[in-house]
């Protein structure tokens, strides 16, 4: 594999750089949140958004699809939302006297899909998503039909409701690259919003980039080198959150998968691309490894009585593993607290 230019990242950064202006004309004061979209997106990678309600987290990613010109499907999960209305179902149609049965694509046939409230469906409903997000493609009465490419789910979640809804199974946790927190505005952001938003009046969003400049921007992402280095602190970092590897897994009831290590990779040469690097860093990896490895570990019951998270476990983990067995680790960055 040929790894990019000089040349090509200074192009690929002017795009992305474009892209982000767009992005912070929909979201102020939320830098760090907009690179680490864009950090999965270049990944091909599926973002789920937890905050409080009014935040923004359905803007972001309304605004995300039109920057980049994306076909956009918007579904509401609700508790009776079914699984054919996200697949779609085969419907009985008349035709030259005869019926036959026609399959009518569902909302999940697009681009860009935004799963608004996943966490109020049912088990059953979620499930749906499983084959799409893993495989690209559904499967609806024996019959498999690839998506659209790129394909994404955006999904946004409210940690603070517990009525009606229904906790993300850890299969389909996994299948998200990253799962953010959305955090409220300081008070000069929130000046800013007062002054030029209006209620109930959407912001405009300029066109960034086409589908195919997204396509080309995964593709240089997928080149960029990743040092044998960076592989064995991947490879040792997801080891660590096993039992018995590391005094931080003490707290962790299940560590996490291989899927874990194949998207810290990603999103590492990902980031490498936004800081217009040819290749991925220690640093890279410490970035997002709190996105891509918290949601998909379990606290043991002792941890959870002692008030502690998933993330203050990766926080602990990221001290304790080093790059190499005679380093020593690195303070973390703003971006990786």
């Amino acid at each position: 594999m040929t790894h990019p230019s000089e040349s090509e990242l200074t192009a690929a950064t002017a795009q992305l750089n474009k892209l982000r202006t767009s992005l912070h004309s929909v979201l102020f004061g939320q830098e760090k949140l907009i690179d680490l979209v864009l950090t999965c997106v270049l990944s091909r990678g599926h973002v789920l958004l937890e905050g409080l309600p009014g935040l923004g987290k359905t803007e972001l990613v309304k605004g995300l699809a039109k920057a980049l010109s994306l076909d956009t499907r918007r579904v509401q999960f609700t508790p009776d939302l079914l699984p054919g209305d996200i697949t779609g179902n085969p419907v009985l149609q008349e035709k030259d006297g005869t019926r036959e049965f026609v399959f009518q694509k569902g909302p999940i046939f697009c681009n860009l899909l935004l799963a608004d409230e996943i966490n109020r469906a049912s088990p059953k409903t979620q499930s749906a998503l499983l084959e799409a997000m893993q495989e690209r493609r559904v499967t609806v009465v024996g019959i498999t039909r690839e998506l659209p490419d790129p394909f994404f789910v955006l999904a946004t979640q409210n940690p603070i409701e517990l009525e009606g809804t229904y906790p993300l199974p850890e299969a389909q946790l996994d299948r998200f690259l990253f799962k953010l927190d959305v955090h409220r505005p300081n008070v000069t952001t929130l000046e800013k919003i007062v002054n030029d938003r209006e209620l109930g009046i959407e912001p405009t969003v300029e066109a960034a980039l086409t589908p195919d400049d997204l396509r080309e921007l995964i593709a240089l992402a997928r080149r960029i080198y990743l040092p044998p280095v960076v592989t064995s602190y991947i490879a040792r970092l997801v080891d660590a959150t096993h039992a018995g590897r590391s005094e931080a897994a003490k707290s962790l009831r299940i560590g996490a998968s291989p899927r874990a290590a194949i998207g810290l990779a990603a999103a590492a040469k990902s980031r490498a691309v936004l800081a217009g690097r040819v290749n991925a860093s220690y640093e890279d990896v410490r970035d997002v490894a709190i996105p891509v490895l918290a949601h998909r570990v379990l606290l043991d019951y002792d941890a959870r009585l002692a008030g502690k998270t998933t993330t203050h476990v990766i926080t602990d983990l990221l001290q304790e593993v080093t790059a190499n067995a005679d380093a020593t680790p690195a303070p973390l960055t703003e971006a990786a607290q």
